[in-house]
């Protein structure tokens, strides 16, 4: 009988907390009991682990078992501590050998009564900062394995059940029972949905493809049956490839949130989150008083799609200001502060009254008062912080039977990629990627006018009562449009086409109707 520590973790938010697990056997009245701080759901793994034990074999004598998870001032949560306790206290017990167990060995599993180890959340986070700590091994779930080998450089042991832990304790080889192969990273699988399908809208077009090549937010609005939505959905078409840097970050994410497969866990295409307007605050930006992910931070290196924009309701809209800011999420909760990422490009749609026909009063019925109320639904600090609002116009009828339907997703795809490279290489070392993320400095840089530019700037930030931030917006469009153009300087054309994408705040937004 004796003492025995083994090393564990577990997933708070999108953080890894170490946790050392400590198992104490000495005589004594019979007792398992746990301390350290333990939720519900750890405290009852005393009796999942002692079941497990008892039916891989192993005989538990009457004796004073104490197990404690450290540090204390951790809450512990979730069923991934069994295996670490049941291991420790094996140990202890001298039922296994202790020659491999050792400081840099993590244990991460649940239990099931039988024995059989079940598959746990975030796993993907707890082997990348293992390896940054210098762990050598991780020991998870079987179901898990292929997720903990997307990171390199620590050996990974799956096992499916205490027993082979056991076995692998004493010296023996685990069985591999599977084919472990890389996916190809940069393999696109065409959909079929392409900018093709939509006929006419080629200004709506552009305007797409200048927010994708700069990753900018954007607004479509316009009369019901546009193409609005049809636009938004086809964006994913033109999207940037993901880095193995990018798609790793973006897997942590959905692995902390429950969200991978366990066969393919690797997700290897940009996020596209698309959210009803009945959502939460809490569902939209995080939150639950065990924090979790919401819709922004899923959404994280890819696209939130938010239709029907004003009939969210006004507290949701808003609780959005501060990530489109800050491009992450800062919660605040009694055991701690969580941080979640939320670098995502926001695409709006919506009519731009109840009945969606304003301002043709042909067909529009709506009062004065029902048109201001609809509009002013979208804030003044909200509209500053979307960089491109385009107005979608009824499509015409010669539109609709013409044979050319003018721009491919293909097409616009090569434009962006080649604008995302320009952008690359410009930030390098800036830690940066794309225009949209430009800071006050790095404006300074790339962004210089001549004179004819900062004439036209200062005709338009007078006479569109621009903020200071709608202002620096014109100017990170402007660089993406002479991105698109393959020009280094910042021409007349690029601005006047940046600002032709704010004329319609002063249309909806800027005037008394």
């Amino acid at each position: 009988m004796g003492y025995f520590t083994v090393l564990s973790a577990t997933v708070q938010g999108l953080q890894t907390e170490f946790v050392r697990v400590e198992a104490d056997v000495s005589n004594g009245l019979p007792v398992f009991h746990m301390v350290g701080y333990l939720s519900s759901e750890v405290k009852e793994a005393s009796e999942r682990v002692k079941t497990a034990i008892r039916n891989i074999g192993c005989t538990i004598p009457a004796k004073r078992i104490i197990v404690n998870l450290s540090p204390a001032y951790v809450k512990k949560r979730g069923t991934s501590y069994d295996l670490p306790i049941a291991v420790a206290v094996l140990a202890s017990l001298q039922a296994i050998p202790t020659a491999r167990l050792g400081e840099e060995i993590l244990f991460v599993g649940e239990l099931g009564l039988n024995g059989q180890i079940q598959p746990v959340d975030g796993i993907l986070s707890i082997v990348h900062e293992a390896k940054r700590r210098g762990i050598k091994c991780c020991m998870l779930p079987q179901k898990n394995e292929k997720e903990g080998r997307l990171i390199q450089g620590i050996e990974i042991v799956g096992v499916s059940n205490l027993k082979e832990v056991c076995d692998w304790a004493k010296g023996k080889r685990v069985t591999d029972r599977r084919e472990f192969s890389e996916k190809p990273m940069h393999v696109r699988e065409e959909g079929n949905i392409d900018y093709s399908d939509i006929n006419g809208q080629e200004t709506v077009k552009r305007a797409t493809l200048v927010a994708v090549a700069g990753n900018h937010n954007l607004l479509y609005i316009g009369p019901p049956g546009a193409g609005k939505t049809m636009m938004a959905k086809r964006i994913p078409s033109i999207l940037p490839e993901l880095t193995l840097e990018e798609s790793l970050e973006i897997t942590k994410i959905y692995s902390a949130a429950g969200m991978i497969e366990n066969e393919d866990p690797l997700i290897t295409v940009r996020p596209f989150r698309e959210v009803h307007h009945s959502i939460t605050r809490a569902a939209l930006i995080g939150g639950g008083s065990i924090p979790r992910p919401g819709e922004v931070t899923l959404a994280h290196g890819g696209v939130l799609f938010l239709d029907e924009l004003p009939e969210l309701q006004r507290i949701v809209l808003e609780s959005l200001r501060q990530p489109l800011e800050e491009h992450c999420v800062r919660l605040l909760r009694n055991n701690g502060a969580y941080c979640f990422p939320a670098d995502f490009m926001l695409v709006a749609a919506m009519n731009p009254c109840p009945c969606g026909y304003y301002p043709d009063r042909n067909r529009c019925n709506c009062s004065v008062n029902q048109v201001q109320n609809y509009i002013g639904k979208i804030s003044r600090p909200f509209l500053d912080r979307l960089d491109i609002c385009m107005e979608a116009p009824k499509v015409e009828y010669d539109s609709l039977i013409m044979k050319n339907r003018g721009s491919t997703s293909a097409d616009m795809r090569d434009m962006v990629k080649k604008a995302r490279e320009r952008q690359l290489d410009r930030f390098a070392g800036y830690h940066i990627h794309t225009n949209s993320q430009m800071s006050k400095e790095e404006l300074e840089k790339f962004c210089s006018l001549n004179r004819n530019g900062k004439r036209l700037m200062r005709q338009a930030y007078d006479s569109l009562r621009l903020t200071a931030r709608s202002y620096f917006k014109i100017l990170k469009v402007a660089r993406t449009i002479a991105d698109l153009d393959e020009e280094d300087s910042i021409l007349e054309m690029h601005i006047s086409e940046a600002i032709g994408y704010r004329m319609i705040d002063e249309k909806y937004w800027g005037k008394e109707y």
